[in-house]
């Protein structure tokens, strides 16, 4: 039982540090192409980068609450 709550809050951790890092680039990527004057299209792939970073962090936190349900937490 404790192993599985350790597995779910480093899931959770990781979770969290991969939204951190999707906002940043997000953010980040939109400044410095707008600094660098890149095309749209750089825009719409730093775009997708973050929302395949919000996705697979959404993905692991709801496998992580699944856990939880099924262990009757």
């Amino acid at each position: 039982m404790k192993d599985a709550e350790q597995n779910q809050r480093k899931q959770t951790r990781l979770a969290s540090y991969v939204m951190i890092a999707s906002v940043l680039l997000l953010m980040g990527g939109s400044w410095l192409g707008g600094q660098l004057g890149l095309p749209t299209r750089f825009a719409f792939l730093v775009d997708f980068m973050a929302l395949a970073g919000f996705a697979f962090a959404m993905i692991v936190l709801f496998r992580v609450w699944r856990a939880r349900q099924s262990d009757g937490e």
